[in-house]
């Protein structure tokens, strides 16, 4: 049996932008998905802190270094500039695999560089 299983996790990413009429996703900077062994394409959920909204979504790689967070189409009204949130990503694995495993996590300061 396979579990889904906390693979990586930002925490306290701070929403830069937010982009309306574009297809959909959340764009994040490069270096911050690197750090956290997320890929471009890869499926996340985003937990605004601020609202308590929470939201699947693909990931777009921003350019790094630049602590971009945008949420994009759709995903634009799930949360406002300024706005608190945390992006997390899942894998399969089975129970022993889990038990073995340990989530990559991030903290963002408020210009979502990492500190720590």
């Amino acid at each position: 049996m396979l579990i889904t299983f906390c693979k990586s996790k930002i925490a306290h990413a701070t929403i830069t932008q937010a982009e309306l009429y574009y297809e959909g996703s959340i764009t994040i900077d490069e270096a911050l998905l690197k750090a956290v062994d997320i890929v471009p394409g890869e499926k996340v959920e985003v937990l605004n802190i601020n609202n308590g909204n929470r939201l699947e979504t693909y990931v777009i790689a921003g350019k790094a270094g630049s602590g971009y967070v945008c949420l994009n189409g759709p995903a634009a009204r799930m949360g406002c500039v300024g706005d608190k949130i945390i992006i997390l990503s899942y894998g399969l694995l089975n129970k022993t695999e889990a038990k073995k495993a340990k989530t990559k996590i991030i903290y963002l300061d408020e210009k979502n560089h990492i500190r720590k």
